[in-house]
C-alpha cells in the first residue's frame, strides 16, 4: 500500500484520500469511499487529526464496523492497534504538530507529509493482516 499511497499523494491527492485510494486498489475499500476521505486533508481543514490516521480509519471502519453482521468492537479493537503502532513512531496524531516546523504549503511540509503517509499505509496494511489471522478468543 506504501507505494500506491506515496504515488496517489505525489498526484495530488490529500494525505487522507491518498490512504483511502490506495486501499480501494488493493481490494479493502469501495470506490465510494473516497470522498468521505476529501473533509479529513489538512487535519480536517483545522489541522486537527493526521489525514493519514483519518483515512486509516475510515478504511478500517468500512471494513469493520457495525453493519447487520458485527456489532463494530472487531473495528474497534483495530483502531486502537493501529493508534498505538502510529503512536510508536510520531507521539502525536495532531497534524499540527505533526508538521510543526513546516510552512503548511512548502514542499518541505509535502515531503515530511509523504513520509508519514508511507508510515501510516506500512501500519494500516499490518493491521489488517494481523486482522485476518487473529484468533477468535474463546
Amino acid at each position: 500500500m506504501r507505494d500506491i499511497a506515496a504515488k496517489y499523494f505525489k498526484e495530488g491527492y490529500s494525505c487522507s484520500e491518498s490512504i483511502v485510494q490506495a486501499a480501494i486498489d488493493k481490494g479493502y475499500t469501495p470506490k465510494e469511499f473516497l470522498c468521505a476521505a476529501t473533509p479529513f486533508s489538512g487535519g480536517m481543514g483545522v489541522r486537527c487529526l493526521c489525514g493519514s490516521v483519518a483515512g486509516s480509519q475510515i478504511v478500517i471502519g468500512s471494513l469493520y464496523g457495525k453493519n447487520d453482521n458485527s456489532d463494530g468492537m472487531k473495528a474497534r479493537k483495530i483502531a486502537k492497534e493501529f493508534n498505538e503502532n502510529f503512536a510508536k513512531k510520531y507521539k502525536v496524531n495532531c497534524c499540527k504538530i505533526l508538521s510543526s516546523g513546516f510552512e503548511f504549503h512548502s514542499k518541505e511540509r509535502k515531503a515530511h507529509c509523504l513520509n508519514i503517509i508511507i508510515d501510516a499505509a506500512d501500519i494500516l496494511e499490518k493491521v489488517i493482516e494481523n486482522a485476518k489471522i487473529e484468533v477468535p478468543s474463546k
